[in-house]
């Protein structure tokens, strides 16, 4: 009597082991795709808060040696106060430098998420 044997197809342990390496797969994938979004977010905030320094820096520029105080000077805009971007504070601060013949130190700062993080632009201005 012959015996029929089907070799044709998947045992469940087959299936099994192929559904295990594509679930770590998908894992795997799935971790790649979140970091990416964090640091896509991340990048985003930056360019953002650069930008941000970057204007008020022209601003204070624009202003001249002439026009910038001659003691030290802080302008805090907090979260909120910046309509484009409440997520972000800015302090620019100006200052002149002792024996620095004619030189005014302009530092501008601004932060994101609590403080934890924050871009700074710093320049002299002279006379």
């Amino acid at each position: 009597m012959a015996v029929l044997r089907n070799d044709h197809g998947f045992t469940l342990v087959e299936v099994l082991a192929a559904a295990l390496v594509l679930a770590v797969g998908f894992v795997g994938l799935a971790s790649v795709a979140a970091g990416v979004m964090r640091g896509n977010a991340f990048s985003s905030r930056l360019t953002t808060a650069t930008v941000l320094a970057q204007e008020k820096m022209e601003e204070i520029r624009g202003l001249g040696y002439a026009g910038l105080p001659d003691a030290h000077a802080t302008t805090v805009e907090g979260y909120e106060a910046i309509s484009c971007c409440p997520l972000f504070k800015r302090i620019a601060s100006t200052d002149i430098i002792p024996g620095g013949d004619g030189l005014k130190k302009v530092e501008v700062v601004v932060y994101w998420q609590a403080d934890k993080h924050r871009v700074t632009l710093k320049t002299l201005i002279a006379e």
